[in-house]
């Protein structure tokens, strides 16, 4: 029988065309060897503490700064010491107040109905404020190159209101010397936001509108300034110089927004709100 060339070659390209197939069917029957990937341990995450739905009206009293003093002051224990009581606030006594460890315990002598007027009066006479120290911040509010110390205590209520007391002490022969001390309110309502030394002037903020000091207390709510006591919506910045004697409120009482930090300050807003009540008379 005579095979053709042609027939030949015809033959060898099915043949090598049968190979490959066999060779790529293997090929996916049989994939590559996979390496084995090493087992990550699962690790539960930690849950995330809720938000608190109230802001924090002390983050800048407690903040970092101002937290230090080459002045022996820096040295002074003022978590053991004693403290005289703004006006509006002394023990029936008129006693001062002395921290033991940071902290003296309110003394409340409940008053019952039944008791006779001696044993009431002898009651009252018992009640003592308490108060828990809060921080220190050093700084130059009289323009000295000296550093004063700052200290800041919270009233003990026993309730939920946290009004403050401030102190400013210099340093003078061997021991801290009481310039100037006040009082400020609740949250809201006049409580403490911030201390600072700027531009030659002690900054005092308070929350509220129109809030600034007069000798050892805070003023007052002025008309239509109703906010709630966890959450202010405004604060005021006054500034106060050194004289020598005392610190003097100058002149601008600038009251801000914290909703609408964008908005201009409103200088003496007190003054403004009391002219327009008067017009409406």
């Amino acid at each position: 029988m005579n095979i053709k060339p042609k027939e030949i070659a015809g033959s060898l390209a099915i043949a090598v065309l049968l190979s490959l197939s066999s060779c790529q069917s293997a090929a996916e029957n049989n994939p590559p060897f996979a390496e084995p990937q090493p087992t990550v341990a699962y690790i539960e995450p930690k849950p995330e503490p809720p938000a608190s739905p109230f802001p924090n009206l002390q983050a800048e009293i407690l903040d970092t700064r101002n937290k230090e003093t080459n002045s022996p002051l820096g040295q002074f224990d003022f978590k053991n010491f004693t403290y005289p009581l703004p006006r509006g606030w002394q023990n029936p006594d008129q006693s001062d107040l002395t921290l033991t460890n940071g902290r003296i315990v309110p003394v409340s002598a409940a008053i019952d109905e039944e008791m006779s007027d001696d044993e009431k009066i002898e009651r009252r006479s018992q009640r003592r404020i308490g108060m828990s120290y809060m921080t220190t911040k050093f700084l130059d509010v009289t323009g000295d190159a000296l550093d004063e110390a700052i200290v800041i205590l919270t009233v003990e209520t026993t309730g939920a209101a946290i009004p403050q007391f401030v102190y400013i002490y210099e340093w003078k022969e061997d021991k801290p010397e009481l310039l100037w001390y006040f009082r400020t309110g609740d949250r809201a309502d006049g409580g403490l936001k911030d201390l600072r030394f700027e531009n030659g002037e002690f900054v005092v903020e308070l929350y509220g509108q129109d809030r600034f000091l007069l000798g050892e207390v805070e003023t007052g709510k002025i008309t239509g300034d109703e906010e709630q006591l966890c959450c202010p919506i405004f604060f005021t910045r006054t500034t106060y110089k050194w004289n020598g004697s005392n610190f003097q409120m100058q002149k601008a009482r600038l009251t801000y927004s914290i909703t609408d930090p964008t908005s201009p300050p409103v200088d003496k807003m007190g003054d403004i709100v009391n002219a327009k009540e008067k017009s409406k008379k």
